[in-house]
């Protein structure tokens, strides 16, 4: 077949540019190059012109360069494939179709527009429907209101806002619709807020995220008797909310509308399941409805496609006033990119796509139930396109008795700190799964009744990112290496909180918003300061605490907390696992800042001391050169006359100069000095402090970990073998403090040293009188440890 020149040469340069675009890894020369390029500030156009590659390269800096200098990795666009090659071709294909002549434009686009729209009412059962093509996903909502309101006001286009002030109109919008929906129809539309009616949802029974039925009774039945002032227009429902992707009840939510003469319109994701073969009879009710808006894009992965809104309407001249439908037949090629890319998917390519979206959510979904502080929130465990779950600790799957009853909302009795806690729990949670499975495309979500939570759309997610059933599995392996530490640090915090609070010198910051064991401050004793040193002298130590507790060898991560919202002059701990030691990660903080504060202490004495005795030593050195003058006399300070006599009677002065001893932070004379050409040693300075804060541990074990170590490992047939690992340990192991109660921990090492004897008075095979002497004091050293 013959192929338009024109065409084939649009595909190529299409596809040229694509891989170019595509193509991320760049030669030495041009990252040189770019190094010194001025990208970011606008130039002057170059009067001479560019080339079509020089112009791409510039778009493909621009895309990927400021990412790689902060981040100093490789990106690339996202994997758009054959399909969405066919999209863009279609932008293209637009413009060069813009320019034919009129008659065969106006056939092309008829032909374009009638074909798409028949294919998407057939796929997505809409019979007898017609549709409008538009780019931002609220437009037509809006026209299909102003469809409504030049229906249902006849005089509207000649009285115009007259006719609206004797009977306002009534938008009805559930609370769980998009946020901003209902001013923005307001806004464009030139209506008062008044005219907006947010529904409630569900409080007691069925789902909490379903439209309140009962309560949108009332409130239509209370405009319809108030028709005088009131005008019931528009009813818009969910098919799949924005949140947590339930399903209002449609059924009855036309019957409703059909009653008091309101035009319903859906909307959500869950009405891409529409073309699948078993439909849930919820959202095939959506069907039956005046308009429903269509976002195909994210469902099938197409870039740049319009989202499609199908309705019907009996009057196409109120669809032309509406905005509608046009008259231009250029407007009609909005739809030539979704309908390249649907010629090229076919029927079956679409439906495979949507059902791989729902078979992934319900791997997740099934792989959920089976873990434990894990609860989740679906409204059909059979067919759910939308998974939302979040961690509990009071919550286990294994304790669950029926899925029916419970899995459309999630019900817990907690206190609000507590579940502000769990919602910083879980805010954590998916920020660490989206950054550890970045193809599985979650994100966390705020619910009015749930809180914070994760939620799963593929529908919205898989077809772009190209998820698969790997990512799922990944996915949840992920989720059960992270629930251990959620619980662990939930268990800990309080007796984090306990322990600081009986510690001196240590003051709790309650932090809920910090996912992670808490919030310490070292409190700085001030001495009388005023504010501004002492706030001072406080962030000057707690930044070398943290640097100091950032140099241990531990697993814990300490940091100044988040970057907005958080407290000053603070240590913010991280997620811990259940081995941590609460009571001697406290002791070493403590432990820590007194050796800080201490040393800061010494180093501001030292400061003041040198300062006094530069100031002494000015004044004797002053005192002392007075007393020179007197001893050589008058004349021997003239210029000449005083070499002369110097000649021939010299004057011998020793010298008397000023040393400071900082250890005894006193003067003393240089004449020793001088007399024996060498520096008294004066008092020997006392020895440099050292920390106590590591205890005895076992060979590769990391500080704030609690021993997993046994009383039977200093057995009979181990207590020989590690006899000279137990001297090495006992020459590192501090003595306890004199003020150190005995704690659990001290009882447990006792019971083990009786354990041990009892074990060593047992033994047959080497008896105790006959093991070396340092090898029993080692025994006897460990098993007290």
């Amino acid at each position: 077949k013959m192929v338009d020149p024109t065409l084939a040469e649009m595909g190529k340069n299409l596809n040229e540019a694509m891989k170019m675009l595509e193509d991320n890894q760049r030669k030495l020369e041009e990252e040189n190059e770019k190094k010194y390029a001025r990208k970011d500030i606008p130039g002057p156009l170059q009067g001479s012109g560019q080339d079509m590659v020089s112009i791409l390269q510039l778009v493909q800096n621009l895309m990927h360069g400021e990412e790689e200098e902060e981040t100093s990795q490789t990106y690339r666009l996202q994997n758009v494939g054959e399909q969405g090659h066919m999209a863009l071709l279609g932008h293209s294909l637009a413009a060069y179709i813009s320019v034919l002549d009129r008659e065969r434009l106006r056939k092309l686009t008829t032909r374009i527009l009638s074909d798409t729209t028949l294919w998407l009412c057939r796929l997505f059962r809409y019979e007898n429907g017609s549709a409008y093509y538009h780019e931002d996903d609220r437009e037509g909502l809006l026209k299909i209101c102003r469809l409504v309101i030049h229906t249902c006001y006849e005089d509207y286009t000649i009285e115009g806002f007259n006719v609206l002030y004797s009977k306002q109109p009534v938008i009805y919008i559930s609370s769980a619709a998009r946020t901003g929906l209902g001013q923005a129809l307001c806004n464009q539309l030139g209506l008062p807020l008044s005219c907006m009616c947010h529904v409630p949802c569900n409080t007691m029974f069925g789902s909490q995220h379903q439209m309140n039925f009962r309560m949108l009774s009332i409130f239509t039945l209370c405009a319809f008797f108030q028709f005088r002032r009131n005008n019931p227009l528009l009813l818009v429902a969910n098919a799949g909310t924005p949140g947590a992707g339930h399903t209002d009840k449609l059924g009855r939510l036309k019957e409703l509308c059909e009653q008091y003469n309101m035009w319903l319109h859906v909307e959500g994701v869950n009405l891409a399941t529409l073309a699948l073969g078993y439909v849930s009879s919820s959202v095939l009710a959506a069907t039956k409805c005046d308009s429903m808006t269509l976002t195909l894009g994210s469902w099938l992965g197409l870039p740049a496609v319009p989202a499609v809104t199908l309705y019907r309407h009996e009057d196409p001249s109120l669809s032309l006033a509406a905005g509608l439908t046009s008259s231009q037949p250029v407007e009609k090629l909005r739809a030539l990119p979704l309908w390249l890319s649907l010629q090229y998917l076919g029927h079956d390519g679409i439906v495979e796509r949507i059902k791989h979206a729902s078979q992934l959510s319900q791997r997740l979904l099934e792989n959920l139930k089976n873990l434990d502080f894990i609860k989740t929130s679906v409204e059909d465990e059979l067919s759910s396109p939308v998974v939302v779950f979040k961690f509990v600790q009071e919550y286990s799957n294994r304790d669950q008795t029926s899925h029916a009853a419970q899995a459309s909302t999630i019900q817990h009795p907690i206190i609000s700190n507590e579940r502000h806690v769990y919602d910083t729990f879980n805010q954590w949670l998916g920020e660490q799964l989206a950054q550890l499975v970045p193809a599985s495309g979650v994100d966390v979500v705020e619910l009015e009744d749930e809180g914070t939570c994760v939620r799963f759309s593929p529908l919205m997610t898989s077809a772009v990112l190209g998820t698969e059933i790997q990512d799922i599995d990944q996915l949840v392996d992920c989720l059960k290496m992270k629930i251990p530490v959620l619980t662990s640090t939930l268990q800990l915090r309080e007796e984090f909180e306990q322990e600081v609070r009986r510690t001196a010198g240590l003051l709790y910051i309650e932090d809920l918003s910090w996912p992670g064991l808490g919030v310490v401050r070292y409190n700085y004793h001030s001495d009388g300061k005023n504010d501004d040193k002492q706030e001072k002298e406080l962030e000057k130590i707690n930044t070398e605490l943290l640097k100091k507790l950032n140099e241990l060898e531990s697993d814990l991560t300490f940091s100044l907390g988040p970057e907005f919202g958080g407290q000053k002059n603070c240590v913010y701990i991280g997620m811990v696992t259940e081995d941590l030691d609460v009571s001697e990660l406290v002791e070493t903080i403590a432990a820590t800042g007194r050796e800080i504060e201490e040393n800061s202490r010494v180093l501001e004495n030292m400061t003041e001391v040198v300062r006094k005795g530069i100031q002494e030593a000015q004044l004797q050195l002053q005192k002392a050169n007075e007393e020179r003058l007197l001893e050589e006399g008058l004349l021997r300070q003239i210029p000449v006359v005083g070499s002369v006599l110097n000649w021939f009677s010299p004057f011998q002065a020793s010298p008397k100069g000023r040393t400071f001893n900082l250890t005894a932070g006193s003067l003393e004379s240089t004449e020793s000095m001088y007399i024996s050409k060498a520096q008294g040693t004066g008092t020997t300075p006392p020895p440099t402090p050292t920390s106590s804060l590591t205890k005895q541990r076992l060979p590769g074990q990391k500080v704030f970990k609690r021993s997993l170590r046994s009383s039977d490992a200093l057995s009979e047939t181990s207590s020989v073998s590690h006899c000279d690992d137990l001297e090495k340990t006992d020459h590192r192991a501090p003595a306890l403090s004199p003020g150190q109660e005995q704690g659990p921990l001290e009882t447990q090492k006792l019971e083990e040293q009786k354990e041990v004897a009892k074990a060593t008075t047992d033994t047959e095979a080497t008896p105790s009188d006959q093991l070396p002497r340092d090898c029993t004091e080692a025994e006897e050293q460990g098993s007290q440890r």
